[in-house]
C-alpha cells in the first residue's frame, strides 16, 4: 500500500492543475460559440445570406476546426487529471479500510 501522505501530497499538488485544465476546457467551449458567431458574421459579409449556410461555413472554417482540436486536447488533459485524482482518493479510501480492518483484527487477538 502506498504511503497515504504521498497520496495526499499528490492530490494537493494536482488539484490546481486540474482546476486550470477544467477552466481552459470551459473557456474553449464558451469561446467556440463566439467564434462560430464571428465566422457566421464574416460569411454574411461575404454575401452568404441564410443562417444555415453561414453556420455551415463557420463549421467548415479552418479556425473553427483548430478550435475543436484545442477543445479535444483540453478535455483529454482534464479527464486524465480527473481520473488520477479519483484514483488517488480511492487509494486513501483503501488505506482507511485496511487500517479499520487491522484495528478489528487487533481487537480480536487481544
Amino acid at each position: 500500500m502506498e504511503n497515504p501522505n504521498k497520496v495526499v501530497e499528490f492530490l494537493l499538488k494536482n488539484a490546481g492543475k486540474y482546476a486550470k485544465a477544467k477552466s481552459e476546457r470551459i473557456y474553449i467551449e464558451e469561446f467556440r460559440k463566439s467564434k462560430k458567431a464571428l465566422l457566421m458574421q464574416i460569411a454574411q459579409l461575404k454575401g452568404v445570406e441564410t443562417m444555415a449556410a453561414q453556420e455551415r461555413d463557420a463549421y467548415a472554417n479552418e479556425e473553427y476546426q483548430e478550435l475543436l482540436e484545442g477543445l479535444k486536447e483540453a478535455v483529454e488533459v482534464e479527464e486524465k487529471l480527473r481520473w488520477q485524482l479519483i484514483a488517488a482518493q480511492m487509494k486513501i479510501d483503501l488505506y482507511r479500510t485496511e487500517q479499520a480492518n487491522n484495528r478489528l483484527i487487533d481487537k480480536g487477538t487481544t
